[in-house]
């Protein structure tokens, strides 16, 4: 199944993250430099094929939207199942959901599925060999993470093909921005 997320990279925990993709799932593995499997979601699932007026709307966003600090720290997990790292604050990640989601509301957040959408970096699942203490444990000497929201990316998931299709600063002068790519 193809979609396209709209994501807050998190380059720190990339080697973790990717390696729990490589473990459960290899096929979605991306080989794009670009691409990062740690993030924090900001809207998902987005448009499947965005225009170039979609990616101007993001654009605009990601030049109005101050890139911000953050700290993951806390592991804990989801009912179902999923284990995470909360944003400290999480503020700013839930605003920048909200906005994209007025911008788009064809685009409810994981698809209308939760009542309560809570900022959250997946690090796991949980499993007969994975606890969150086990995740805490294989991140010793990683937590705390002291990270910058920097960049708004448009990410394309398809088995094998896993891409960054577009990259926003945030907070970027709109004559310093010169990065985005035009999906493929």
């Amino acid at each position: 199944m193809v979609h396209t997320v709209l994501v807050v990279p998190v380059p720190a925990l990339e080697g973790y993250v990717r390696g729990r993709w490589e473990h459960y799932d290899p096929a979605w593995v991306s080989r794009d430099p670009a691409f990062t499997h740690a993030h924090i979601t900001a809207l998902a699932p987005f448009l499947p094929s965005p225009a170039e007026g979609d990616l101007a709307r993001l654009a605009a966003i990601a030049r109005a939207w101050p890139a911000f600090d953050f700290v993951l720290d806390d592991v804990t997990a989801f009912p179902d199942g999923i284990v995470h790292a909360v944003p400290v604050p999480a503020g700013p990640f839930a605003e920048l959901t909200a906005r994209l989601w007025r911008e788009f509301p064809e685009c409810p957040p994981y698809a209308g599925e939760y009542a309560d959408v809570v900022p959250h970096l997946t690090l796991d699942l949980l499993g007969p060999a994975v606890s969150t203490a086990s995740v805490t444990a294989d991140l010793a000497g990683l937590l705390p993470v002291r990270a910058r929201a920097e960049r708004l990316e448009l990410h394309r998931y398809a088995e094998g093909d896993c891409r960054v299709l577009a990259s926003w600063a945030l907070g970027a002068r709109l004559d310093a921005v010169a990065d985005v790519s035009a999906p493929a």
